[in-house]
Parts: structure tokens; C-alpha cells; sequence
């Protein structure tokens, strides 16, 4: 939530403005003008009478006034009262009361006069009354003794003081009475009770009267009120009557409402226009009355009418005349009510419709003065001049009176005075004084010159030209020095000469000529106009919602004119920041540290420059977890049920959602709290459900968003009675532990449901299916009972029924449970395997007899093992593996096998004791499948024209390997592919030579084995041919010779030459046999061979299963890498890896396990040798 405004200059302005047409009127202080009353005390002045009295006299005129005074209608000569004197220069009367004078003596009306050659000017009437805070008089105060649900009114009777105490009931440790709908002070200050109770017996009540004006507090002797219970009445009138029939034993009766306060059905109120209208209606009754108002035939005034005193009090601010009607209020109560009607009349003082203002003429010129007044009953208007009523004041051929109107025609400079107008009725009287001053005055400006204007773009500007002259000047406004007049809507020209520019822009800045011209003369004054950028909050605050102790920011981020410096203030609640660390104020923000609750409100953020002001406002929500509830009440207590109720805390701005109310069981499980329930936030009561026997204490945790409040304080303790156990134990099972006992479980009664003392078990079983009679055992508190010398799983019903010292629970159910297991007796038979491929088989066997499981059948297992693999012919370690198929399967599937192999198996059935005898092992074998890779490539003795190559055995063979593919291509400098070739290799082979190779060629290699069945995987590898062996043998040689040193300079010479001249060419734009050559072969080196042991680097590409595209080329990684036929197993059963469904159906994943062994070759070498690095000059 955010809310946002502004004060621009335009506000300022106008208050300018209205300022200045009123000073437009003034006459200057060096012209002759009469007497203006600038300042004066209230009509009715009430006094301190311990301090000097001061009446204020001020005015201004020229001449100078003299002032005089009037008391009680006559001269009040001040020279001859030594305790009166008057300011200098001023009418103000100081009376000294604190040297001796007694303010008594100079209570009375006074009227003050100024006056000089021009005219006389008089002030109002003056009532001054010292204040009054007199004692109460003492007086003999009865006891008020008075029946329980009667009324009472106990008055105050304050003493008169001036102006009127304020009356408040206090007791003697000066503690305020508690006022309610029943007690309550009248607006006479009497302290009204619509009915008694025996809480308000006391001794007591005191009045008491504070008179602000003295700053005194009175006190009225204390009454004393006992209230009678109708109980403790009749004893008493027992006591001292013999016939106490007439009172009886009657309690306390309701009764329907009576007013107190006002009396009968009908009263009348008068107020006066202004003022603050306050009705009162106090009733009697039991149960208290409620008090509505409403206005007969109309409604009552929206936004002005406000409810007091509970409602007793309607108060209606600001009345005027159409707030006169009728206002009735209902006083009601469950037997009636009753009303009153409140004739309401607003009369009204004079107010003013049209004061006469001052009236500034030149000889020859005509004018009227205008005195207008309201008021109920209409007031009747009077003048006077110079003080004295104008029909004895001297006479003036240019004025006539004409009721409220004084016309004035060809005014001459004697003329010139003041005049009063009085408009007077029985509520009050106006008196305003205005002057009629002639003169004959030039043009004069009176703003200064060159004055510069600062306003905001899009504001009104108002450019001030207050002038003074006789006859009254004409004003024209230029813009510039040479600018022609200004005119068109886009101006405003007042009155009072001032200029407005109601929107101005940045290109309204400028020079302004204001030139004011009457028949006496001419003058002009130049302003200047300044137009600036408004002032913007472009990031406001933001609404924020925040957790207790939590840290909050808000924004404020502002866009100003360069010109202008702002200030930035931060308001909370329309006020000062608290004066706390925690606040930092910083230059853009608000940051408020560790958010505690006082901190929620409105937080405002506003800007002020010299021109304009804007704010922005953001509400900080604090939330935090509820406080936890209060006055916790227990109601409506039976054996079963009970009523609780409680008053939320505070929700801390966070709406309660829920109530959670726990237990504790004080007998059972005294300081453990127990879920008992929980109802919506709304509600404050819940009927709890009870258990017998149990000592309940209640406590009630409120929930809001933010959390769990504390939990409230215990209730108090209610005890249950006991009763039989309504329940039995539950989960009662039979299930033996040895092959000739049952034993029988159950989950025992929790404290509280036990319902009484003395819990025990009452614990039956009988053999199902079998005429037996139960047999029954009672055992303690406990949850076990095992019963021996039972047949080996055999069914049993069971039943274990609760009971206390009261009785039993109701009759349990029975349950079905079975004695001890043994081990199954008998084997699976005809156990067959049906191979599905070389890695997977089914196997089928007959199901065993139900009654030879001795047992829960859980189901059956399958344990397999590899005995060997036929391609090896050698024998391994016997790892034997599992499968469980749950339940009454008759089959499986075994997954994981390895090809060409002799397994042997066997089933067992199994009970919840174990296993069973296995069956007769069973012999199947799997068929070939294709092989692993092969163990390893070695690629040897690289000749001129071939290469030697050795390979191992695949590690899984899998089958009987029929034969060898090897396939080869080369690879040139630029790694490119060339054909492939395709050689079949007997399977007894081990090594191979390839002849007939390219020297000083780089070769990849492709190897795989075959089976029956297919190829497998692949193996890779690389080698190079060797260059000629003489040449290899010169270069050793040679290389160590002078004349070969001698020569490789020269060639390196010759070779430094022609790229200098290849260089020059080429800038030239020609080409050249080096450079064509650089650009077909970017990479001319070849990978020679290793100079340490002559041996080739091995190549093994795990993804790479294929000859090479022409083209592409994979470099060595130094080891080879081949796939290892393995397959990972994943058992179709339950085994480590898998299991099955129902129908013994594999569920699991089977995939292919990669092994990683490393290459047995060298490593292939990548670096040129100088042979190859002068080959590429070939």
C-alpha cells in the first residue's frame, strides 16, 4: 500500500495572492490615512485573577492615533489610578494586580479609541470577569443504601466557578472510577448507574471540579454506596419485622428501560450557529439499556456526528440551521424500551454576509460603503462615525445612509473618517471598522524592483505588482523591455495588479513590465521570472511487510532541478523519526535494524526545496508469531464432555488461521501435552469429547502465517470419573516362535483409555476349524501372552479383551493366527531349464504340497552356478548365485549367463522358518556366442615394406573362434585415409606379416575375432613403415663431416635468399613453387619413429569400432582399448542386481559391462626427424 502527494508552489501562491488584495487596500504609512484597529483582546476575557491584567489596544494611522478609553460607557481616566498604565506608542492597558490591586475592583466593559485628525477608530466591547474557582460548600451526605439491580445517581453539585470545572469521579488512591455501559458521568457531571451491583459497594466515590484557568482541583466529600443482595435484604428485614411476607424472597427481576436523565418524553434544546451540539440520554434498566439515536424525518449529519459516553451522548460539531429538528433517543433492553425526543433550535449570532472594507477615494470621486450581516432572529445594523452614532455625528453632504449601505458622491478630503457598522441580536453583535480616506495620489509601486520569481514548471506563476494611487491606477503588464502589451487566456490579470501565469513553462522565463498609470502620473517596474524543473520521487517507498527483528529498507530516490537544493525529511505517523540507532537514514533510503512492533506505520518520505515539496508514504507492516491466548475457562463440565474458551492474543498484524488445543493427563502422564484438537481462528470455544479417568489440563496455542504462538497458561484441572474401558487393545496377532508354541501380541491401552485402576487382559485362543472351547487366561498391564505345546502351524482364533476394576470392554473381534513354523519337508520336483539364448534361461519346476511347507510359503529360490566354460576347458572358482521368486511361482528366468558355458542349478522352497531340501542339481548349457576383443595388438620390426603384427587371444571367448579379421589403410601427411584392406586369418594364428608396405607410411590398423555366431569387438592400432636403411646409414654418417657442416650452411644460405626473393615476388603479387606447396600441405611432417628402442606406439580408439572415413584420423592415446564381451549380471530374481514381478517376470535392466585393460605396445611418436623434415623439401 503507497500513497503519494504533493505541495507545489501554486498552494503558496495562492495564499500570496489572497494576501496580497488584501494589502492592496493599504494605504501607505506615509500618507495621511485614519486610525485601523490592527489588534485588540477578546470580547469576553476572563482573567487569572493572581496575575496583571492586560487589555490590547493596536492601530495604526497617520498621523500617529491617540488612544482613549471607555469603561462601562465612560471616560476611564487612567492618569488617576496608579495601578493602570498604558504602553507607549501603544492603547494596550496594563492593570498591576500583583502590587496590590485586586482584580474584582476592575471587573466591568471596556472599549478602546484611536483617533488622529482623519478619523476616530473603537474596538469592541471588552468584558473582563476574573476567574472563579470558589470551595464546595459543606454539606451532610447520607449513605446510599440501595437494592441490587436498581438505579442510582450520585451528584456532583460542583461549586459555580468561571469558566465552567471539568468534573471527573476518582477514589481515594486518585485512581479513575471505571465507566461502562451501566456506570457512567453525566454531562452535569452526576455519576449515573443504570442498575446496581454488589461490586460497586464502596465508600468512596469522590466528585471532583478542575479549574484549568487557575489550575486548581476541588474535591467533594466522599459518598458511600452499599448495594443489598436480595439474599442478605431478607435477612435483614427478617431480623427486625415480624411479617417478612411482604418482601418475600424475590430475586433479582429484570426490568424493562426508564430514562433517567432527561425527564419525561419530551424536552427542548437552543443552540447557536458554530457550536458543538451535545444530547444526552441516560437510562435505567436490567439488563443495562443500549441508547440509539436517530433524527425524526431526517438523517443525521455525515462526517459531524460522533457517539460519546457509550453511546449516551450525541455530539454534532459545527450546527447550523438545518441541524434544527427533532432527535430522539431509544434507550432498549431484552423486556422493552423506552425513548425521548429532543426538540433541537439553532439560533445564530450575527455573522457576516459583507464586512465593509476601507474605501480609499480622490476628491470628486463617488463610493459606497456595504455592512451585511445574518444571523437568528435577523440582527439589526447600526452605524456610527468616528465612534459616535451617525445620526448625531456631523453632518457630510456626500454621504447617505441607506440601511446597511453608506453612499458616497463626490467626495471632497474632508470627508475622510472611519465608520462603524454594528449588526446586533440577543445572541451577540459584529462591530467592524472601516475608513473612508481621500486623497489625491500619484502612481507608486510598491513591490520592489527587479524582484525574481522562482516557480515550477506547470504551477501557476503570479508575478506581484502591488500599486497604491488616488484615483485608483490602471495596470499593464509587457513582457521584455521592448515587449508588446500581454493579453489572451493565458494570463490572468487581478485586481490587486498581480500577474498570473496559470501553467508556466521553461519558456515563460524572462523580464516582466508592470506599468501603473492614473490622471495624476505614470510608473513601471521590471520582475524577473525563474521557471525550474519540478521535483520527483521516481523510486517511492513500497509497502513492506516484515518479521519481528528483521531488517527493512525503504526508497527514495529523487530526480531535482540543479538549481535547487533539496532536503529529504522521514516521517513515521506524520511525525519525527523515534531518536533511535536502529533508524539510518541514509542518502537514498530508510533502513530500520531489528523490527520490532512499535516500529509498524507510515513511513513518509518527503522532499522540500525552496519552490516545492513532494512525499511519498509506505505502510510497514510488522508481523510476528501470535501472542498466545489468556483466561482460559472451563464450562458445562459432564463425564464425557466439556467446554473450554479462551480470548485470543494479539494476531501481530498476522490473522490467526488456527487454534490447536492439547491435554495433559495429570494421572497417567503428568508434563506430556497431547493433540487434542484444533478449530478455525475464529473461534473462541470448542466442546471437548472426554475420556473417563483422566485428570485434564487444557492449554491453547493460536497459529499464523508466521507461526506458533507460546501456549497459553494451563487451565484449570478437571477429573473424569472412571468407567469400564471402551476399547480393547489393538493389533492382536498370533504368531509362534518355535515350532510347538503360539504366541500372542497386542499394542496395549494408552493411560488415559484405560478408563479406571486395576487395566488387565483378558487373553483367549482355540484351535480354528477344530470343536474347542475357548481357553482363556487374565493376565496383568502387559502386551505379550505365549502359549505352549501347540501343534506345528496350525490356525488359532484369538481375542484379547481389555478390563479395569469397573468391568469389562466390550466384547473384542477375533483374530487369525497361526503356531511356530518348521522347516519345509520336501524338495521342488521336475525341475526343468529351457535356454533362450546364450546369456538368458527359463526355469519350471512342480510346486511342493501346502502341507509339507510347515509354514508361511514365502516362495522359492534358485541357486545356479557356472561349472565351466566349454572354449576353455579350465576350471574356476564356484561363485554360486541366488534368485527368489516370492510366492507360489512355478517357474523363472535366470539372466546374466555367460556364452558357451555348463551351469548347474537347483530350487528350494522356503517358509518363514528357512529353506526346504534342494532339488536334484539340474545340468544346462549356453550357446556360443560372439567373442571379446582380442587380449591384445602388437604391431613390431618395422621394415622398409612391413610390418610384423602379434595379438592375444579374446579374454571371453565365448564359442570355438573360427577365424581373424584384420583390416588396414594408411594414413597420409595430412591425415587422410586411403583404401582399406581386408585380410581373413586362420584362428590357430597368433602373429601375421604384412608385406609389400609403403616405406615411411603411416598405417591404422582394424582386428576382431569371429565365432560361429559373428565378429566382436574390435581392437586399433597405428604404426609406420621405415625409411631407406642407406640413407638412414648416411645421414649417422655424414652428419658428423666437415664438408657436410659446410654444406647444410650453404643450403640453409640458398634457402635464406630464395625466401628474401619469394618475399619481394609476393608483394609483387606472383606466385611461387614454395608457396603452392605451403598451401597444399599445411602440415608436411610425418610421425617417425622412436629413436630409443625402434619400436611403434600403440593406437586404441574405445569408440572408434570401424575403419576411419577417408579424410579423418584419430590420434594415439598411448593405450589400447578393447570390449570385453562380459555381460554384467542382473539377476531376474531377487538377487543384488534385479528382481521380479509377481509372475516371476524380470523387471530389471540387462546391459553390456566395458573393461579397460591397457596396451601392451610402445607409445607412438609425433615428433618430425630431420630424414622427414628434408623429405618435404622433395
Amino acid at each position: 500500500m503507497m500513497k503519494k502527494k504533493s505541495i507545489s508552489a501554486s498552494k503558496a501562491s495562492l495564499v500570496l495572492f489572497l494576501c496580497q488584495m488584501i494589502s492592496a487596500l493599504d494605504v501607505p504609512l506615509d500618507l495621511s490615512q485614519p486610525p485601523t484597529i490592527t489588534q485588540q483582546s477578546p470580547k469576553d476575557y476572563i482573567v487569572d485573577p493572581r496575575e496583571n491584567i492586560v487589555i490590547q489596544c493596536e492601530a495604526k494611522g497617520k498621523p500617529p492615533p491617540s488612544f482613549s478609553w471607555t469603561r462601562n460607557g465612560t471616560h476611564f481616566d487612567i492618569d488617576k489610578d496608579a495601578q493602570v498604565t498604558m504602553k507607549p506608542n501603544s492603547g494596550t492597558l496594563v492593570i498591576n494586580i500583583m502590587n496590590g490591586g485586586k482584580a474584582e475592583a476592575y471587573e466591568g466593559v471596556y472599549q478602546c479609541t484611536a483617533r488622529n485628525e482623519r478619523g476616530a477608530a473603537i474596538s469592541n466591547n471588552i468584558v473582563i470577569r476574573p476567574s472563579r474557582s470558589p470551595l464546595w460548600t459543606k454539606e451532610k451526605l447520607e449513605p446510599n443504601q440501595v437494592r441490587e439491580g436498581d438505579s442510582l445517581v450520585l451528584h456532583c453539585r460542583p461549586p459555580v466557578g468561571l469558566p465552567p470545572p471539568i468534573i471527573f469521579w476518582m477514589d481515594n488512591a486518585f485512581q479513575r472510577l471505571p465507566q461502562s455501559e451501566r456506570v457512567s458521568q453525566s454531562l452535569n457531571g452526576d455519576l449515573y448507574f443504570s442498575n446496581v451491583q454488589p461490586e460497586d459497594t464502596r465508600e468512596d466515590y469522590i466528585c471532583y471540579a478542575r479549574f484549568n484557568h487557575t489550575q486548581t482541583i476541588q474535591q467533594k466529600q466522599p459518598i458511600s454506596v452499599k448495594v443489598f443482595s436480595m439474599d442478605s435484604l431478607n435477612d435483614t428485614i427478617a431480623a427486625n419485622l415480624s411479617d417478612t411476607g411482604i418482601y418475600g424472597a424475590k430475586p433479582v427481576t429484570e426490568r424493562q428501560p426508564t430514562l433517567l436523565t432527561p425527564t419525561g418524553s419530551t424536552s427542548t434544546k437552543v443552540e447557536l450557529r458554530g457550536n458543538v451540539l451535545l444530547l444526552e440520554c441516560i437510562a435505567a434498566g436490567l439488563p443495562t439499556p443500549v441508547i440509539r439515536w436517530i433524527k425524526e424525518g431526517g438523517e443525521l449529519p455525515a462526517n459531524r456526528t460522533f457517539f460519546e459516553n457509550f453511546k449516551k451522548t450525541l455530539k454534532i460539531i459545527d450546527v447550523s440551521e438545518a441541524d434544527s429538528g427533532n432527535y430522539k433517543c431509544i434507550a432498549r433492553n431484552v423486556l422493552g424500551s423506552a425513548h425521548h425526543v429532543i426538540s433541537v433550535t439553532v439560533k445564530a449570532a450575527p455573522y457576516w454576509i459583507t464586512a465593509p472594507r476601507n474605501l480609499v477615494l480622490s476628491p470628486g470621486e463617488d463610493g459606497t460603503l456595504i455592512c451585511r450581516a445574518n444571523g437568528n432572529p435577523k440582527p439589526d445594523i447600526s452605524w456610527l462615525a468616528n465612534g459616535v452614532p451617525i445620526a448625531i455625528a456631523p453632518e457630510d453632504p456626500s454621504r447617505k445612509v441607506d440601511g446597511d449601505t453608506i453612499i458616497f458622491s463626490h467626495v471632497q478630503e474632508r470627508s475622510s473618517a472611519v465608520y462603524q457598522c454594528n449588526a446586533s441580536n440577543e445572541y451577540g453583535y459584529l462591530l467592524a471598522n472601516a475608513f473612508v480616506n481621500v486623497l489625491a495620489e500619484p502612481p507608486r509601486i510598491l513591490t520592489p524592483a527587479n524582484k525574481l520569481y522562482q516557480v515550477i514548471a506547470d504551477s501557476p506563476a503570479l508575478l506581484d505588482c502591488a500599486y497604491f494611487g488616488s484615483p485608483k491606477p490602471e495596470i499593464e503588464w509587457f513582457k521584455g523591455v521592448k515587449g508588446s502589451i500581454l493579453r489572451g487566456n493565458e494570463y490572468i490579470f487581478h485586481d490587486n495588479g498581480t500577474l498570473e501565469i496559470p501553467v508556466a513553462q521553461k519558456d515563460s522565463t524572462g523580464t516582466y513590465t508592470c506599468v501603473a498609470r492614473n490622471e495624476l502620473g505614470k510608473i513601471q517596474n521590471e520582475v524577473q521570472l525563474e521557471v525550474k524543473d519540478p521535483t520527483m520521487i521516481i523510486k517511492q517507498p513500497e509497502y513492506k511487510v516484515i518479521q519481528r527483528y528483521g531488517q527493512v529498507s525503504f526508497e527514495c530516490i529523487i530526480k531535482h532541478d540543479s538549481t535547487l537544493l533539496p532536503t529529504v525529511i522521514w516521517l513515521k505517523d506524520n511525525d519525527e523519526l523515534p531518536d533511535d540507532e536502529r533508524f539510518l537514514v541514509g542518502k537514498d533510503n530508510l533502513t530500520i535494524m531489528n523490527v520490532t512492533d512499535k516500529d509498524d506505520g507510515t513511513y513518509t518520505c518527503i522532499v522540500n526545496t525552496t519552490l516545492d515539496s513532494v512525499s511519498a508514504s509506505a505502510v510497514l507492516t510488522v508481523v510476528a508469531r501470535p501472542n498466545p491466548p489468556f483466561d482460559l475457562e472451563l464450562t458445562g463440565q459432564l463425564e464425557r464432555s466439556i467446554e473450554l474458551s479462551w480470548i485470543p492474543g494479539d494476531e501481530n498484524n498476522s490473522p490467526i488461521t488456527n487454534f490447536v488445543i492439547e491435554y495433559e493427563d495429570g494421572l497417567h502422564e503428568p508434563g506430556v501435552w497431547h493433540y487434542q484438537t484444533e478449530v478455525p481462528g475464529t473461534q473462541t470455544t470448542v466442546q471437548l469429547k472426554l475420556s473417563p479417568y483422566v485428570n485434564y489440563s487444557f492449554r491453547v496455542i493460536a497459529v499464523n502465517e508466521i507461526g506458533r504462538s507460546q501456549p497459553s497458561e494451563p487451565s484449570e484441572q478437571y477429573l473424569t470419573k472412571s468407567a469400564n474401558p471402551d476399547e480393547n487393545p489393538s493389533n492382536v496377532q498370533g504368531i509362534g516362535s518355535e515350532p510347538d508354541n503360539l504366541v500372542i501380541t497386542w499394542e496395549s491401552l494408552k493411560g488415559f483409555q484405560s478408563n479406571g485402576p486395576g487395566l488387565q487382559y483378558k487373553v483367549s485362543w482355540r484351535q480354528k476349524d477344530v470343536d474347542d472351547e475357548w481357553t482363556s487366561v487374565i493376565v496383568a498391564n502387559v502386551s505379550k501372552y505365549i502359549v505352549s505345546g501347540t501343534p506345528t502351524f496350525v490356525p488359532y482364533e484369538i481375542k484379547v479383551q481389555a478390563l479395569n476394576d469397573l468391568g469389562y470392554a466390550p466384547e473384542p473381534s477375533e483374530v487369525i493366527g497361526h503356531s511356530g513354523e518348521d522347516l519345509p519337508m520336501v524338495a521342488p520336483g521336475n525341475v526343468q531349464v529351457h535356454v533362450i539364448n546364450s546369456t538368458l534361461a527359463k526355469v519350471h519346476w512342480d510346486p511342493v504340497p501346502l502341507k509339507t511347507v510347515r509354514g508361511h510359503l514365502q516362495g522359492y529360490k534358485v541357486y545356479y552356478w557356472k561349472v565351466q566354460s566349454l572354449s576353455r576347458r579350465s576350471r574356476r572358482h564356484v561363485e554360486k548365485k541366488i534368485l527368489t521368486f516370492r510366492g507360489n511361482k512355478t517357474f523363472g528366468m535366470l539372466p546374466g549367463l555367460e556364452p558357451y558355458s555348463s551351469y548347474k542349478l537347483n530350487v528350494r522352497v522356503v517358509n518363514g522358518k528357512g529353506e526346504g531340501p534342494a532339488s536334484p542339481d539340474k545340468v544346462f548349457r549356453t550357446p556360443e556366442g560372439v567373442p571379446s576383443s582380442p587380449s591384445f595388438l602388437k604391431i613390431t620390426n618395422p621394415t622398409l615394406d612391413s610390418l610384423t603384427l602379434e595379438w592375444g587371444l579374446p579374454t571371453h571367448p565365448n564359442g570355438v573362434l573360427t577365424s581373424y579379421t584384420l583390416k588396414f589403410q594408411p594414413i597420409n601427411n595430412t591425415h587422410e585415409l586411403g583404401p582399406l584392406v581386408e585380410i581373413r586369418i586362420p584362428a590357430n594364428e597368433s602373429s601375421l606379416i604384412l608385406k609389400n608396405l609403403n616405406y615411411s607410411t603411416r598405417y591404422k590398423f582394424y582386428f576382431n575375432a569371429q565365432t560361429s555366431v559373428g565378429s566382436g569387438s574390435q581392437i586399433t592400432e597405428e604404426a609406420v613403415t621405415i625409411m631407406d636403411e642407406a640413407m638412414a646409414s648416411r645421414q649417422v654418417d655424414i652428419a658428423t663431416q666437415g664438408w657436410f657442416i659446410g654444406l647444410m650452411c650453404a643450403v640453409a644460405l640458398l634457402i635464406l635468399i630464395l625466401l628474401i626473393v619469394c618475399f619481394i615476388r609476393r608483394n609483387k603479387g606472383g606466385k611461387y613453387p614454395v608457396k603452392e606447396k605451403e598451401d597444399a600441405h599445411a602440415d608436411p611432417e610425418i610421425q617417425p619413429m622412436k629413436e630409443d628402442d625402434g619400436t611403434f606406439g600403440e593406437y586404441s580408439d574405445a569408440e572408434d569400432h570401424k575403419p576411419l572415413k577417408k579424410g579423418s584420423r584419430t590420434p594415439s592415446d598411448r593405450t589400447v582399448k578393447k570390449e570385453d564381451s562380459d555381460d554384467s549380471l542382473v539377476d531376474y530374481g531377487e538377487g543384488v542386481n534385479g528382481q521380479f514381478n509377481e509372475d516371476g517376470s524380470f523387471i530389471g535392466q540387462y546391459s553390456g559391462k566395458k573393461e579397460k585393460e591397457p596396451a601392451e605396445g610402445n607409445e607412438s611418436s609425433e615428433a618430425p626427424s630431420p630424414v622427414n623434415a628434408m623429405n618435404s623439401f622433395v
